[in-house]
């Protein structure tokens, strides 16, 4: 039986829905961060504290020294969501407008001005693949990628469109202890932890140079 294309949406909007709701149910009882993406939950097994939580708040504060006070770079809830996309996200920070911050539930993606994420050691996958495909889709402008695997990182800016969907077209490599720009402001990134331990030094960035 052929499904009309509005049945369709409505039961892809129904099982995102479905899968939210259990990622929302799960937040306060499991351990990592939970998100919905058009594949379906995604599970980063990341470790309170250490060096993704210090990352994350040297950026934030860091961020939040060069920019005007309407903005911050917030790092707690809530997520970005874009349901008729089957998309919830969770950046470890996100530049956004004070007003745009201040709603009931979910943030809009597009008041976005910058998503920033920390690779963890479980997953990276997730910040390299799976949201370099989520963030522009949801039209996110900016998106920086520190990873203290290996001591470096990246930012993608000016989303085009491609056949497999909108894309960053470009990218800026960055190591650390280098100073990096995001958006209108730029930071150090000297002092910035990385993980120890074997497999510190994997890169598993696609065309790492």
């Amino acid at each position: 039986m052929t499904i009309a294309p509005g049945n369709a949406r409505r039961d892809g909007s129904h099982l995102y829905r479905a899968m939210r709701d259990v990622v929302q149910s799960m937040d306060d009882t499991l351990p990592g961060k939970f998100e919905v993406t058009k594949e379906g939950i995604v599970h980063d097994m990341m470790s309170p504290g250490g060096p993704h939580e210090v990352t994350a708040a040297h950026v934030s504060r860091r961020l939040e020294r060069v920019m005007p006070d309407e903005l911050l770079a917030h790092n707690g809830t809530p997520d970005v969501e874009d349901e008729p996309e089957g998309i919830m996200r969770h950046p470890d920070v996100m530049v956004i407008a004070w007003a745009d911050l201040d709603v009931e539930g979910s943030v809009d993606p597009r008041t976005v001005v910058a998503a920033i994420e920390i690779v963890s050691r479980s997953n990276p996958e997730n910040d390299w693949v799976g949201k370099m495909r989520d963030y522009p889709l949801l039209g996110i402008p900016i998106y920086a990628i520190f990873d203290p695997r290996t001591g470096s990182g990246a930012v993608f800016t000016d989303i085009h469109s491609t056949q497999e969907g909108p894309r960053y077209a470009v990218r800026k490599n960055f190591v650390y202890g280098e100073d990096v720009t995001i958006g209108d402001w730029t930071i150090s990134t000297s002092g910035l932890p990385r993980y120890d331990g074997p497999g510190s030094c994997d890169d598993l960035r696609p065309g790492a140079s």
